[in-house]
C-alpha cells in the first residue's frame, strides 16, 4: 500500500428503511495500490454500503469522497463515468449480446456514423486476454458457461479504465485455475496503482489476496485490520458473527449407512451427461465434485427431469420411476435446491411465506389459509434460524435467508431424497454453519443427500463420499479412506 492520499473516502455513511437501520455511521478509505476486502455477514451491510457508494440508494446521512473531491452520484453511471467500477455477484449481462458487445455497451465508438466493431472487437480481446478468456468473443453469452460470463464482466470493468474497481464475490462460479488467474490479474492491478475493494464469503482467499480487510456486522463498522494483524480465519469469523463458529463442514464420523433410496443407471442427456452411474442410501451425503463445466448440474438436472434424458433409468426404493419434469421428481419424493437460487428456486416478488409453502399451500374450504400458512411459515424459519416476518419479499432478503426460505419450502414436505447444486454459494460464514448443520441433521433423520460443491473443502468436510466429474461422466468414486484434495483434482482435471 502506498502512503499516497487515500483514493476513496467514506465518512459517517448513513441509510435506513422502513424499521430496518441499514448502516450506521460506517466509515471506509481505499488508498491507490491496495487490495481492501470488506467482509460480513449476509445483512451486514456490505450491499447497502455499496450501492450507496454507487447511487443506486441515496445515503440518509454521510460524505463520499474520491481523489480528493467530495462527490454525490446519482446514479451507477456517474461513478462509472467518475471512474469507479463494479462487478456484480448476480452477472448484468445482457444475454443475447456478444462478450464484444456488453464490454463495450455504451461507450461504442463509431465511424462514419456507424459504430466501429473492428475497434470494439480490439478492445474488447485485449481485455479479456488478461483474464485468459479462452472461449469465442462473438456468441451470445447466455451460451458462455457462468464462469465465463463472470470473467466478461470482469473485462468490461477493466476496459473503461476504473482506478477504483468492487468485485463483489468474483470467484463464486470459477474454478481453482481460473481464481488463480484473477488473483494474479488483481495483484497486476495493485501494482499498476489502481485501489480494489473485494468483496467475499471465502476467507482463504482474503487472508491471500487483502492488504487491509474492514468488518461490518448489523449495519455498523466494527473495525478495520491490516493483514499483518490479523492470525487466522478464526479471527475474521470472530469479527464478523460476534462469536466463535465451529469449524464448518466438518461431517463427523457417519453411522452405517442404512437401505439404498436413489439409483440412476446410465444416465444421459442432451446437455452433455454421458453413462452417469450412482446409488445413495439413507443417512448419507455423496458429493459431487468436478471443474466448472464438468456436468455436475447437467446430472442433477436430468435427474430430476429439468433437462431431457436421452438414456438410461432412475430407481427410487427399488423401483424404476420415470421422471420427465421437476414436477414428477416432487412426486417422488425429491427436494431440489437449485444452484440459482434467484431465478430458480424463488419467486422474487412474493413474500417469504407464499415460496416456503409454494409446493403445497394450506387450504381451508379450498381456498388459501393465509393465516396458516403464516404460521407454518414462522415455525420452519425458527428452526432454520431465519429471523423475519412470514410477508417479507423475499427479493429484499440476503442470500443466505433466500435459502433458507428455499429450504423451508423442502422441509415442509415428505422428501426422501435432496439434491443440494451449490448450497452455500454467496452465503456468509455464519449461515453456511447453519445449513452445513441442517444438511447434518437431514441425514441423520434418515435422507438421502446428494451435494454438487465447487467448494473442495465442503465437499471433502460433508461428504461420506465422493464421487468426481468430467466432461459430463463420473470418472471416479472415493470414499473417506480415499479422498483428498489432491486425489479429486487429480480426477477431475486428468486429460
Amino acid at each position: 500500500m502506498t502512503t499516497d492520499p487515500p483514493m476513496l473516502e467514506i465518512r459517517k455513511l448513513s441509510k435506513s428503511f422502513p424499521s430496518v437501520r441499514a448502516l450506521h455511521e460506517v466509515d471506509l478509505t481505499a488508498y491507490p495500490g491496495e487490495i481492501h476486502a470488506l467482509l460480513g455477514e449476509n445483512g451486514a451491510g456490505k450491499s447497502t454500503l455499496l450501492k450507496t457508494l454507487f447511487g443506486v440508494q441515496r445515503p440518509d446521512g454521510g460524505e463520499v469522497w474520491f481523489e480528493g473531491e467530495r462527490r454525490e452520484f446519482a446514479q451507477p453511471s456517474d461513478a462509472l463515468a467518475a471512474g469507479l467500477a463494479m462487478v456484480h455477484q448476480e452477472l448484468s449481462l445482457v444475454p443475447q449480446f456478444t462478450a464484444v458487445q456488453n464490454i463495450v455497451l455504451g461507450r461504442e465508438k463509431s465511424r462514419g456514423g456507424f459504430v466501429d466493431w473492428s475497434e470494439a472487437r480490439r478492445r474488447a480481446a485485449a481485455s479479456l486476454a488478461r483474464l485468459g478468456f479462452d472461449a469465442r468473443i462473438d456468441v451470445p453469452v447466455h451460451r458462455l458457461s457462468v464462469a465465463q460470463q463472470q470473467l466478461v464482466e470482469i473485462a468490461r470493468a477493466l476496459a473503461v479504465g476504473a482506478r477504483l474497481i468492487i468485485l463483489d464475490e468474483p470467484t463464486a462460479s470459477l474454478t481453482t485455475q481460473e481464481s488463480e488467474r484473477l488473483f494474479e490479474l488483481l495483484r497486476r492491478l495493485r501494482a499498476e496503482g489502481r485501489a480494489i475493494i473485494y468483496v467475499s464469503h471465502r476467507l482463504a482467499e482474503v487472508m491471500e489476496l487483502s492488504d487491509r480487510v474492514t468488518v461490518l456486522r448489523d449495519g455498523e463498522l466494527v473495525g478495520t485490520r491490516t493483514r499483518a494483524e490479523i492470525a487466522d480465519e478464526s479471527e475474521l469469523v470472530k469479527l464478523m458473527v460476534g462469536r466463535d463458529v465451529a469449524a464448518l463442514g466438518v461431517r463427523g464420523e457417519p453411522g452405517a449407512a442404512g437401505e439404498e433410496v436413489l439409483r440412476i443407471e446410465g444416465l444421459s442427456s442432451a446437455e452433455g451427461v454421458s453413462d452417469c452411474s450412482l446409488s445413495v442410501r439413507r443417512g448419507e451425503i455423496v458429493g459431487l465434485a468436478g471443474m466448472v463445466g464438468a456436468g455436475r448440474t447437467e446430472l442433477v438436472r436430468a435427474l430430476i427431469g429439468a433437462d431431457r434424458a436421452t438414456g438410461g433409468g432412475v430407481w427410487i426404493r427399488g423401483e424404476r420411476v420415470h421422471i420427465g419434469s421437476p414436477a414428477e421428481a416432487v412426486r417422488a419424493g425429491i427436494a431440489f435446491l437449485p444452484e440459482d437460487r434467484k431465478h430458480q428456486g424463488l419467486v422474487l416478488h412474493m413474500s417469504a411465506a407464499s415460496n416456503a409453502t409454494l409446493i403445497r399451500p394450506p387450504r381451508r374450504h379450498g381456498l388459501l389459509d393465509r393465516r396458516e400458512q403464516r404460521e407454518q411459515t414462522r415455525a420452519l424459519l425458527k428452526r432454520l434460524n431465519a429471523n423475519i416476518s412470514p410477508d417479507y419479499p423475499v427479493g429484499k432478503l440476503s442470500g443466505g435467508t433466500q435459502q433458507k426460505v428455499v429450504l423451508a419450502r423442502w422441509l415442509k414436505t415428505s422428501s426422501d431424497i435432496f439434491i443440494f447444486d451449490e448450497p452455500t454459494r454467496g452465503i456468509d460464514v455464519g449461515a453456511k454453519g447453519e445449513i452445513h448443520a441442517l444438511m447434518r441433521e437431514l441425514a441423520d433423520e434418515g435422507k438421502a443427500i446428494v451435494m454438487v460443491s465447487s467448494d473442495l473443502l465442503e465437499v471433502l468436510g460433508m461428504s461420506d463420499r465422493v464421487l468426481v466429474m468430467r466432461r459430463g461422466r463420473i470418472v471416479a468414486e472415493l470414499d473417506r479412506s480415499a479422498m483428498s484434495e489432491e486425489a479429486i483434482v487429480h480426477h477431475a482435471a486428468a486429460t
